[in-house]
């Protein structure tokens, strides 16, 4: 499959642009479109080299409880060879232009546009940008939940273009989704998949659901129902949305609506007080 995913440039509006966007932040999602996403929000990490990064989503009082969400920009020569300092924290890496040299506990790897690695929590990985091209991609962290009993899940690298899309039972294959983990595997405590919707495809009801997400659009527009709210998304946007918060789509545009989307799963619900 070919295919190319929306990323970010930066760069600054002219002072002749209108204010007016689509950005909204409210109590139960919030959209950031992708005209936001400038040189003056990115932001640099400590051991990265080369390297510049939009942070879309992270822990906060009123918004991501569960994930933080990049998108992180490497120049040529550009990586680091200590990317990850919190050894909690699992990772899910989505390739979105360029390539990268990727190791995972000394095995090398090659992810090119499309490409995707999930990386367990104390994994020990780096990450190069050998090309003479930017590297972009997706970096979506959370602190994992250890079971008892339950061992911790293994690293992979895999691709959209060899995950096999399932359909949702109905739809005659309008709404898929690639599944990069299985959903049957209790060891992960979140999924990290791409849905897609042909042109014309719905939700066909409000989803209300425990899960949080974070939502990137890779390819395509649709119109989004957020809470009591219709919002026009295109590519290169990112809603996220907080658990129980109504939602639903209609793929609107000429071609296939596709997006990044991150999900917190198979674990009980935390409990304000623990039982003794």
């Amino acid at each position: 499959m070919t295919t190319t995913y929306y990323a970010p440039r930066g760069g600054h509006p002219d002072q002749t642009e209108l204010l007016t966007d689509r950005a909204m932040f409210k109590e139960s999602y919030a959209v950031l479109p992708r005209g936001v996403m400038r040189d003056i929000v990115t932001s640099k990490l400590p051991f990265w080299d080369e390297t510049r990064l939009w942070v879309l989503a992270r822990p906060l009082s009123g918004f991501a409880e569960t994930f933080s969400q990049y998108i992180v920009e490497v120049g040529p020569g550009g990586g680091s060879d200590k990317p990850e300092l919190d050894p909690h924290a699992e990772g899910v890496l989505f390739v979105v232009e360029g390539g990268a040299a990727l190791t995972i506990d000394g095995a090398s790897h090659e992810l090119d546009t499309g490409g995707y690695a999930y990386l367990p929590a104390g994994a020990t990985w780096t990450l190069r940008n050998h090309g003479s091209d930017a590297l972009r991609f997706h970096w979506i962290r959370k602190a994992y939940e250890p079971v008892e009993g339950l061992d911790l899940p293994p690293a992979f690298v895999t691709s959209d273009s060899e995950c096999t899309p399932i359909p949702m039972p109905g739809t005659d294959g309008r709404w898929v989704t690639s599944r990069f983990a299985d959903p049957d595997d209790l060891r992960h405590d979140m999924h990290v998949n791409i849905v897609t919707f042909q042109p014309g495809a719905v939700i066909p009801f409000a989803e209300t659901h425990v899960m949080e997400h974070g939502l990137y659009v890779l390819e395509g527009k649709a119109v989004y129902r957020l809470n009591e709210d219709w919002v026009e998304v295109q590519e290169g946007d990112f809603m996220w949305l907080r658990a129980f918060c109504p939602q639903a789509c209609y793929a609107g545009g000429p071609g296939p609506f596709r997006y990044l989307l991150y999900k917190d799963v198979n674990r009980h619900a935390r409990l304000s007080r623990q039982f003794l």
